[in-house]
């Protein structure tokens, strides 16, 4: 019984290790791995969405990676790369997407959202206060609690 899981754990541990990639060849010129390297790090991984593409390991960044590669070794500059990639995949590929009329939201959202957040939080105290100033006890009120309070407790 135990060979038989023993057998089973052994082989499934084998069956991930069977489906490891390889670690990419770098360039053989460091030079274009090194631009490679900086001008991946401020564009966004499109599987991953949260990581750069320099540090994806997604099959997308790969091939995307490998372009531009192509790209620097064409001659291209890193300006030229980058239009390249918005072109093809839109502003949404970079980190840092440029202000234009598209992306005014985007870049003036979450000053909006704060502003809008300070005026809520500065309208709620506010009325909050009217509120309890207006709360004033009347004659009857204070009779009514000055009987309650002069009750004995059973």
């Amino acid at each position: 019984m135990y060979a038989r899981f023993l057998i089973l754990v052994v082989l499934a541990c084998s069956l991930g290790v069977a489906q490891t990639k390889e670690a990419e060849l770098l360039a053989q010129d460091p030079i274009i791995e090194q631009r490679l390297i900086v001008i991946s790090e401020e564009m966004r991984c499109l599987v991953c969405q949260n990581e750069s593409l320099a540090g994806s390991r997604a099959d997308l960044a790969l091939d995307l990676r490998r372009e531009i590669r192509d790209l620097i070794r064409q001659g291209k500059t890193d300006a030229e790369i980058r239009t390249f990639m918005v072109d093809r995949y839109g502003d949404f590929i970079l980190y840092r997407p440029p202000v234009r009329t598209t992306t005014w939201l985007l870049w003036l959202g979450p000053f909006i959202l704060l502003a809008f957040a300070v005026f809520a939080l500065f309208r709620f105290f506010r009325l909050r206060n009217r509120q309890q100033k207006q709360v004033a006890a009347t004659n009857i009120d204070v009779e009514r609690l000055s009987a309650l309070l002069k009750e004995p407790k059973k």
